[in-house]
């Protein structure tokens, strides 16, 4: 699906009220595509529809993407002119807390599989019966350079990221023949509020993470969610690790008795 195609076409994005989503709300419309947009901050979203509806028709809806029943009816009642999605972005998802496994709160391990697992499925299987259907599609999920590299404070966070990546294989292969194209983008260091709603509000604490080195910015991974939605019907992009130059896998941690 090249940029010209995506005009007309229509883009669902969760998450969409910051960050990623909004910065790739924004890419997208560039094209002319049509846009549901949904997130648990309606006043957001609602300004950005107010900022995107000059260029495209934007549709909007209050949505906590862990609730399986509102997200089921939500894609049922969207309205004709947004009903067959063609590409669909599972970007909501967060972090909470760094805390080492034995101290870690299980409230937000919870809320991360929620979010990050249960709520890209459920989003997921409601919009692919349609794309098979049409035999045409694109599932977009935003997993996390944490699914592969583990680091200390990242457990349950870089479990679910090994989750959507596994996921995004497996449709894959379930969906060979069906005209529906995965792919999962993996950002590295990226300074949206990811960090801030990591540490809970703490901002002074989330700019530490960023000291000293040049991040990915939301534009970064929105140019790279549009590449991969842009590109020809024919051409999947299965897996787009992203990292800023200033960040790489330092290998192996080894604790040595003294």
């Amino acid at each position: 699906m090249t940029s010209s195609a995506l005009s007309g076409a229509t883009v669902f994005i969760t998450g969409a009220s910051s960050g990623f989503g909004a910065a790739a709300a924004r890419r997208f419309a560039q094209d002319g595509a049509k846009l549901v947009l949904c997130a648990r901050r309606t006043e957001r979203l609602q300004a950005l529809k107010d900022e995107l509806s000059a260029l495209v028709p934007v549709h909007v809806l209050a949505l906590d993407v862990r609730d399986r029943q509102a997200v089921a009816d939500a894609f049922a009642s969207l309205p004709a002119d947004f009903a067959a999605i063609d590409v669909l972005v599972n970007n909501a998802g967060l972090a909470l807390g760094l805390e080492n496994a034995p101290k870690a709160d299980l409230d937000d391990w919870d809320a991360m599989i929620d979010t990050n697992i249960k709520g890209l499925t459920y989003c997921t299987r409601a919009a692919l019966p349609g794309m098979v259907e049409r035999h045409r599609g694109h599932i977009i999920n935003i997993g996390s350079v944490a699914g592969t590299y583990p680091y200390p404070g990242g457990n349950v966070y870089g479990g679910t990221k090994a989750f959507v990546e596994q996921f995004s294989l497996n449709l894959r292969a379930e969906l060979l023949g069906a005209g529906v194209r995965v792919t999962v983008i993996e950002p590295g260091m990226c300074e949206t509020e990811f960090s801030v709603v990591r540490f809970k509000g703490d901002e002074g604490k989330a700019d530490t993470v960023y000291a000293g080195m040049t991040p990915l910015s939301a534009d970064d991974i929105a140019g790279c969610i549009h590449w991969v939605a842009a590109l020809p019907a024919h051409v999947n992009i299965n897996i787009l690790e992203v990292m800023p130059t200033e960040q790489a896998n330092g290998g192996f941690a080894v604790h040595r008795a003294k």
